[in-house]
């Protein structure tokens, strides 16, 4: 079992110690086993048989997986790898309780459930069924970290389905074919950002589709060990994808996009499907970096002081970090501040911060403290996760009245005059 651990790139680590300030959990806990050079030992060790599977779980399975220390080692170890290694070995010695097979397995592919989950949570909304159940106390019986999101809970919107269907011309000549990818939970909690920055790609010159039979990336299935899964999931979508012959694949989630462009490493051994996942990889590109290279033009002057809390997948995985701030420094109007270790995990993390609630509510709270120092109208995200944990965030320091939160597509959006209906 243990020798499907990545052994061999456990020895890439020298040791140095740069990847400790790097790393959310190493600064929240304080332990060696909780930061990367501790946890690449402890997978070193169980792969020589020196400790067991169990004696490592719990350190590894704290790691957010934001993989920041990869971005600060000298040396380029594949953390990543040796953590989806260790993911893999669990789930095979433990599998995942059956709900939560169901979930990753079954329900985040299947689109139709999904618009059922859509069209309850906007019914659960718009009826006021929400602020009686929150009046009632009724949510009581819910998990502490359930009713802290719920309470944060985006207006759930439906999906313009002029923009789901068929060639979308774009307002000029056009520059580029682009396939838009409109993720899973994304685009049921976060349509609106989907049709926003399908509108301004349109804008930018693309001519874009959103093609209907792409699926789940299958990112919170690797993450959980289940890489069957993912590669399942990973396969249809480049089979989906190569219906067109686009330019780009374009998405707005830092988190599926990370999953996206790695395929040609989950499909590497697969002799049918590693140069598609390759040149399907290396098409996939975050919104915000087709827009700074084809450029939008803005017609309405904004305000305020505005901060950027980038995705981590985004950052340290696609290695998307310029793009996103010469956007918001280009608003007119707008003040762009730089924020503290902004490079650092807001807890976020997929599901971490329901699983692992307290740990990321630390983190997030170290988070919110580098927020005050700046005191920002606005926080800006490329992250559906992201965004969440810090409206969470703001919540929890009593600044729902002076901060808002954004993913950075809303706020180009009404920078260029472009609005959601």
């Amino acid at each position: 079992m243990t020798s499907q651990l990545a052994y061999k790139e456990t020895f890439d680590c020298v040791q140095c110690g740069y990847c400790l300030p790097a790393c959310p959990t190493y600064a929240s806990l304080g332990k060696e086993r909780h930061s990367p050079r501790g946890r690449i030992n402890l997978v070193q060790m169980a792969a020589e048989g020196k400790i067991t599977i169990d004696e490592i779980t719990e350190s590894m399975e704290l790691c957010l997986g934001c993989r920041a220390c990869e971005t600060a080692c000298p040396t380029n170890v594949q953390y990543g790898k040796i953590l989806e290694s260790f993911k893999k070995v669990k789930a095979a010695e433990a599998p995942a309780p059956f709900i939560e097979n169901m979930a990753l397995q079954k329900a985040l592919p299947n689109k139709k459930l999904l618009a059922v989950m859509r069209a309850s949570l906007r019914a659960y909304q718009k009826t006021g069924i929400d602020s009686f159940a929150r009046k009632s106390k009724v949510l009581s019986i819910l998990p502490e970290q359930l009713r802290a999101f719920e309470e944060i809970a985006p207006a759930v919107e439906m999906p313009n389905k002029q923009l789901r269907t068929g060639i979308l011309l774009p307002e000029r000549d056009p520059n580029a074919r682009v396939a838009f990818f409109t993720g899973c939970i994304m685009d049921v909690f976060f349509a609106k950002i989907n049709d926003l920055s399908i509108k301004l790609l349109q804008h930018a010159g693309c001519e874009v589709t959103v093609i209907k039979e792409q699926t789940c990336c299958g990112a919170l299935q690797n993450h959980s060990g289940d890489t069957g899964t993912s590669r399942k999931l990973a396969k249809e979508n480049i089979a989906a994808f190569e219906k067109g012959n686009f330019d780009y694949v374009v998405n707005a989630i830092g988190g599926c996009g990370a999953m996206l462009v790695e395929y040609d490493h989950l499909l590497a051994d697969d002799p049918e499907w590693a140069e598609r996942a390759k040149v399907f990889a290396q098409k996939n590109k975050d919104v915000s970096v087709i827009l700074n290279k084809l450029g939008i033009s803005f017609s309405r002057e904004l305000s305020g002081a505005v901060t950027y809390q980038p995705s981590c997948h985004l950052l340290n995985v696609q290695k998307v970090a310029d793009d996103p701030v010469q956007l918001l420094e280009s608003i007119p109007g707008i003040t762009y501040i730089p924020l503290p270790k902004g490079d650092v995990c807001c807890g976020s993390a997929g599901i971490y911060n329901i699983v692992h609630y307290e740990e990321s509510m630390e983190i997030l709270d170290a988070k919110m403290e580098q927020v005050q120092k700046i005191s920002p109208d606005t926080i800006v995200t490329s992250n559906p996760g992201c965004h969440l944990q810090m409206c969470l965030g703001v919540k929890r320091e009593g600044l729902e009245e002076k901060v808002r939160v954004v993913h950075i597509i809303e706020l180009l959006a009404k920078a260029c005059g472009i609005d959601h209906k």
